[in-house]
């Protein structure tokens, strides 16, 4: 499927499926960020729940495998990226739950 719109300059703007993949990569990844950086610049992880990060970041690396296997660029580049900031902060509070810091 192919979504044409009408521009300016009387041609058309073709956006693809792959051009979709891209911008809810782009969005879903951007919107994480701040919550990433903000952990780990405090470390503090006392309000987020260990289970649940356990399963999100599990869950974005099968969706990285995925994306390998299916060798879509759009689904490696989000989860890639979501990965790497979020295999941190998982680790941030497993390090903390085990130390006690909660």
């Amino acid at each position: 499927m192919t979504i044409h719109l009408q521009t300016y300059t009387d041609r058309p703007m073709t956006i693809t499926p792959e051009i979709i993949g891209y911008l809810a990569a782009t969005l879903t990844t951007s919107s994480f960020l701040p919550q990433a950086v903000m952990t780990v610049k405090t470390r503090d992880t006392q309000s987020l729940s260990l289970s649940m990060y356990s399963l999100f970041t599990t869950g974005v690396l099968c969706w990285l495998i995925y994306g390998f296997y299916l060798k879509d660029n759009a689904i490696i580049f989000a989860n890639a990226i979501t990965f790497v900031l979020a295999a941190p902060i998982l680790s941030f509070k497993i390090y903390h739950t085990l130390i006690g810091k909660k």
